[in-house]
């Protein structure tokens, strides 16, 4: 199965770096529906140290675990002769050329044969009304 690389801040969440942005719409849906299909899915982020565990932590209690984190394998051993260059088949990052498309594209893409079957009704059930327009529309 493919191997994905993920980013954190501007992808999963609302760029707020160092603080932790909001989720994006779809983002942990997406994931874990990824995850279902058996896409093999690494955490790519410029996060270190406890900002890095932080957000980890996040995507967990989002009920998403990562195969790795800013390594190939959880086994990697990171050393100055280590590339910090992933060996994925695909990135998912807010600093692709043309920007983020959102997640309902980015699984259009990596399942082209599949409907995407992230339910908007249960995910607008998440959110207040008045809590979930203000979050999408900035009002």
């Amino acid at each position: 199965m493919l191997r994905v690389a993920v980013d954190f801040d501007g992808t999963i969440v609302e760029n707020e770096y160092p603080q932790l942005g909001k989720p994006m719409l779809f983002a942990f849906e997406t994931l874990k529906e990824l995850q279902k299909r058996g896409f093999v899915l690494i955490l790519w982020t410029v996060r270190t140290g406890e900002l890095l565990e932080e957000a980890v932590e996040f995507c967990r209690q989002n009920g998403v675990e990562f195969y790795a984190v800013n390594r190939n394998h959880p086994e990697e051993i990171l050393d100055p002769e280590t590339p910090r260059k992933l060996d994925v088949d695909v990135f998912i990052d807010d600093r692709n050329l043309g920007g983020f498309p959102g997640w309902d594209k980015v699984f259009s893409m990596l399942c082209p044969n599949e409907p995407y079957e992230v339910s908007q009704k249960k995910v607008l059930k998440q959110y207040k009304t008045k809590s979930f327009v203000r979050r999408i529309f900035g009002i």
